[in-house]
């Protein structure tokens, strides 16, 4: 039998082992990013070959748009293009979706993959190692491996996902600036064969539905708003991945104790959702929730005017939001943005809230600037924030401290 850091211990022969061949990936920092495409492109597609969009889908998509497009600016009095170009929908598989899908997320995800501090005392622990005893091989197995077991969790997010979304847009997260939208439209078809809905008004809706969450997320403010809080809530995620890989690397010399550590998952995730995680989230959330009522919305607003079928859509879209939606929570957990029944009853309420006070004039305003995004206490109390975006610029700047 053979002891903890006796030479020739298979565990610590695997260890090196593997070390060395996540070692030649990490060193580019390409390790965490191949085992993420690689998972979410298995997990959407079921690993079978996908065909590529049928050209009459496209062309069907591109008279669809030049509807949605007319309607929707009208309906949000937003651009919803650049300006230079109209909008185009682009017809996509599920793998294709969920590689673009991790494409958009990978600025986030390089933060949160980040090496640690120079300070940090595993900051020196090399990936590929040739020898070394077992207590060294844990601390840098846990660093190396740090950055490719976050990688993974987003990968099998993107391919679930993918599995479900319309559309673009099924989590609140700015996409690089372009004047294309992704439709799904196996998701789609499937959508209105579970529900009974006619195949081409489903379509339109997720075609509504998908370029009014792009307008939104388009304008500079509030795509500026989402990314710092989505940047934020990552540096926060990494100090807390960073503290628990200190703690193992402490542990590590000391099997005994490394192993209590390990059976103790109290004690292992003691303090991961810290405090400023929690505020982050909560800003997050509200954002998300109000974007999520105010599309749906106006997506109800526009299909109402173009088909007999709304009603029934705008339920089964409710339904299917809160119902089996697993893949849009976990995916939105990894960001810190909830997503479940809860949050979509929120941002119906706060929607409704100010229509009743103020009409579709006053929820347009929600839009025109960055001081009129909602706080969390005023997604839940729309007066507060009607009046509070009603006080002149100079009153406000005082109330906060400002000046």
């Amino acid at each position: 039998m053979y002891e903890p850091g006796e030479p020739g211990n298979p565990l610590q022969s695997l260890l090196g082992d593997l070390l060395k061949l996540i070692g030649a990936s990490s060193a580019t920092g390409a390790a965490w990013l191949e085992a993420a495409r690689s998972l979410a492109l298995g997990v959407a597609t079921d690993g079978e070959p996908e065909a590529n969009p049928d050209p009459l889908e496209r062309i069907r998509l591109q008279e669809l748009a030049r509807v949605a497009e007319l309607h929707v600016a009208e309906a949000t009095a937003l651009p919803v293009g650049s300006g230079q170009h109209t909008v185009s929908f682009s017809p996509v598989g599920r793998g294709a979706y969920a590689i673009r899908l991790l494409d958009t997320w990978r600025p986030v995800l390089e933060l949160m993959v980040a090496p640690p501090k120079p300070h940090s005392p595993v900051s020196g622990i090399q990936p590929v190692v040739d020898e070394g005893g077992l207590p060294e091989l844990l601390g840098r197995f846990a660093v190396t491996m740090g950055p490719v077991l976050v990688g993974m969790q987003f990968g099998s997010a993107a391919g679930h996902l993918a599995q479900r979304a319309l559309g673009q847009y099924a989590l609140p997260v700015p996409w690089p600036g372009s004047d294309e939208v992704l439709i799904v439209p196996r998701n789609v078809s499937a959508f209105a064969r579970d529900w009974s809905l006619p195949d081409d008004e489903t379509t339109l809706w997720a075609c509504v539905h998908e370029l009014t969450a792009h307008a939104v997320l388009a304008r500079p403010h509030v795509g500026a708003r989402l990314r710092l809080l989505l940047e934020s809530t990552a540096r926060q995620a990494v100090a807390v991945q960073h503290g628990l890989t200190e703690r193992l690397g402490h542990q590590a010399g000391d099997p005994e104790a490394l192993q209590r550590l390990l059976t103790d998952p109290e004690s292992l995730l003691a303090d991961l959702l810290t405090p400023g995680q929690r505020h982050v989230s909560d800003q997050l959330t509200a954002l998300a929730s109000a974007i999520g009522g105010y599309v749906d919305h106006v997506t109800s607003r526009v299909v109402s005017g173009l088909t007999g079928s709304a009603g029934r859509l705008g339920e089964a879209w409710y339904r299917y939001r809160v119902e089996g939606a697993t893949a849009e929570q976990a995916a939105g957990a990894l960001f810190g943005i909830e997503t479940g029944r809860g949050q979509v009853d929120r941002g119906a309420a706060f929607v409704r809230g100010v229509l009743e006070r103020a009409g579709e004039e006053g929820l347009a305003r929600l839009w025109a600037r960055e001081r009129n995004l909602p706080t969390p206490a005023e997604v839940d109390a729309p007066g507060l924030w009607l009046e509070r975006i009603d006080l002149p610029d100079d009153e406000l700047e005082e109330g906060t401290g400002g000046g």
